[in-house]
């Protein structure tokens, strides 16, 4: 059983999609979470996860990313999922879990990177929709892509029809494709 954790920043429909998902494949043991009033930490409580906020505010990245690696290694984390979490990681951070974090993504990657994909995607008359899990690397969105789901539209549907529709997926695909990168690691490190 692989210990995995999630880094959030806001709702946590997909963190608690992937506790949901892994429970009893996988130990979620603990989320960090960004912004104090992130509603994904209510969720972390009522599914009995462990939180822990790091403030960046005020300080640099790296001192913040110093916190989370010093918890990251007192719970012996295995992996981490990103879920929503809207910071961009630095490289050093990125190189010291090279190939060991994952990110899901509301977009059809390469296209559509950053923050607002839906959006931004609606608002440029765009009729492909989809879903991305993919490794992270040092650059946003830009890692090596290990699922894509996607569907089409006829241009008649709302924005949140279709962003209700890719939250979906998101949900469905990502615990799924999670599962699968944990089975591996945690085979992998049963063989060395």
């Amino acid at each position: 059983m692989a210990r995995y954790a999630v880094f959030a920043s806001g709702n946590g429909g997909n963190f608690e999609a992937l506790v949901e998902g892994l429970r009893g494949r996988h130990d979620c043991v603990v989320l960090v979470h960004d912004r104090r009033t992130a509603f994904a930490a209510e969720r972390s409580r009522r599914l009995g996860v462990p939180t822990r906020y790091v403030r960046y505010a005020e300080k640099p990245r790296e001192l913040a990313e110093s916190e989370i690696e010093d918890e990251l290694l007192r719970l012996r984390v295995d992996a981490i999922a990103l879920a929503g979490f809207m910071r961009l990681l630095s490289p050093a951070f990125v190189a010291l879990h090279a190939g060991r974090i994952l990110n899901v993504h509301p977009s059809l990657l390469p296209a559509w990177p950053g923050s607002h994909s839906i959006a931004r995607a609606f608002q440029a008359g765009e009729r492909r929709f989809g879903v991305t899990v993919h490794l992270v690397d040092e650059g946003m969105d830009t890692g090596p892509i290990l699922s894509q789901e996607a569907f089409v539209t006829d241009g008649s549907a709302s924005l949140e029809e279709i962003e209700k529709r890719v939250h979906d997926i998101e949900h469905r695909i990502y615990p799924r494709e999670a599962s699968l990168f944990l089975d591996r690691l945690d085979a992998s490190r049963r063989k060395a």
